[in-house]
């Protein structure tokens, strides 16, 4: 059993959803400390101005799990289709994915950013036809701090492999994993190639909204389906 462990992101990027394709199981890691002003409440699209953010607001208060974030003002959405719809109404793929965008933004009432959040990851990994299962680490009796925290989720869930992001080797201990008989692997998301984006230059570090819009059904092979053969060339 392959798994994964991360925060629930607001529209994340690509990156995010090649590591969940990877895996079997993909665990929302939303029962631990919010960080404001980073990707749990927000990300970038492009715009004719470059990459500008959008985010969702959700108050000053920064002592608080990410699935306990309230959203504190509730115009934030229809702001945020509107942004989305001025700049990618032109894209190739706009008509095909407004729907969602319009349930998503328009159609839903939103009350807490995990919610939000975890929905949107579903919906797009679901577009991009990943067929990884998920759950929420708040199903599971997680016991001790950090990396034992982690550890007791990755036992529950019966993991033979844990995937990380890189920037944990940091402060993952390779030792504990060993002892648990769990293989540590370690994601890279270089070498992802370019595709054809609106408002140049090409900037990677954007909501994958921006590739599905550009590139439609053929999303996949700009972010995994590369690998192991030539990189595809912009149309």
């Amino acid at each position: 059993m392959k798994v994964a462990v991360l925060q629930s992101n607001y529209l994340p990027w690509k990156g995010y959803f090649d590591i969940i394709h990877s895996v079997d199981l993909f665990v929302f890691y939303d029962d631990v400390q919010f960080t404001k002003n980073d990707w749990r409440h927000r990300n970038r699209i492009k715009t004719p101005r470059g990459p500008e953010w959008l985010s969702v607001p959700v108050g000053a208060h920064i002592h608080r799990r990410i699935c306990d974030v309230t959203i504190t003002d509730p115009r934030w959405a229809s702001r945020h289709f509107d942004i989305l719809r001025q700049n990618y109404r032109s894209a190739p793929y706009w008509a095909r994915y407004e729907p969602l965008l319009r349930d998503a933004l328009l159609g839903r009432s939103w009350s807490h950013l995990s919610e939000l959040n975890q929905w949107l990851v579903r919906a797009f990994a679901n577009e991009l036809g990943i067929s990884t299962a998920f759950r929420d680490s708040r199903e599971l009796h997680l016991e001790g701090q950090k990396g034992e925290r982690l550890m007791s989720l990755l036992r529950q869930v019966g993991a033979t492999e844990y995937v990380s992001g890189p920037a944990a080797r940091a402060y993952l201990d390779a030792s504990d994993f060993e002892l648990a008989g769990i293989q540590l692997s370690y994601f890279d998301y270089r070498g992802y190639p370019e595709y054809p984006q609106g408002f140049p230059p090409f900037v990677h570090e954007v909501s994958v909204v921006d590739l599905l819009l550009n590139v439609g059904p053929d999303a996949p092979r700009f972010i995994w389906g590369w690998r192991g053969s030539a990189a595809p060339a912009p149309d």
